[in-house]
């Protein structure tokens, strides 16, 4: 085994898989990433290309592998959806629901930081990444697409 390794970042969060049941532990996230200062997010954490993350949950010591197939959510609090002021000022705000597997509603917000014509919850559901973020003042959801049953807009 190398000895070379990225340092890590412990963040509280709530993980809902396909079992519907919502577990209290804690993610990890790099401290640096090469494209922008600061540490890793949830969202970029969640859409690398690996299949699987790291999770610990609140009330055991082991620490699990979590399959993204299997995960509808994960959400922590506090967390602006896009940790630049800059950006998050210039993303459109778009107001949605959305229902996942299992009949969990999530509402709130998302950042569409998108061409002004492209700018529609459509377009911002569209995109390529596996997981996209759904906030509120009180925690950001970054849910999976793949179990994403229906969206409405709330604009």
């Amino acid at each position: 085994m190398s000895d070379f390794s990225l340092p890590r970042t412990p963040l509280p969060a709530h993980l809902l898989q396909t079992q519907g049941v919502s577990r209290p532990g804690v993610v990890y996230v790099m401290e640096r990433v090469a494209d922008h200062d600061g540490p890793e997010t949830v969202l970029e954490m969640l859409n690398r290309p690996e299949g699987f993350f790291a999770f610990r949950p609140a009330d055991e010591d082991d620490l699990l592998l979590i399959s993204k197939h299997h995960t509808i959510s994960v959400s922590v609090e506090g967390q602006a959806p896009i940790p630049d002021p800059a950006r998050l000022s210039a993303a459109r705000m778009l107001g949605l629901e959305v229902e996942v597997t299992g009949g969990t509603k999530l509402g709130g917000w998302a950042s569409a930081e998108l061409p002004v014509q492209n700018a529609r919850l459509l377009d911002y559901l569209n995109l390529g990444d596996q997981f996209f973020a759904v906030w509120t003042h009180a925690a950001t959801h970054y849910v999976n697409r793949g179990h994403v049953l229906y969206a409405r807009p709330l604009d």
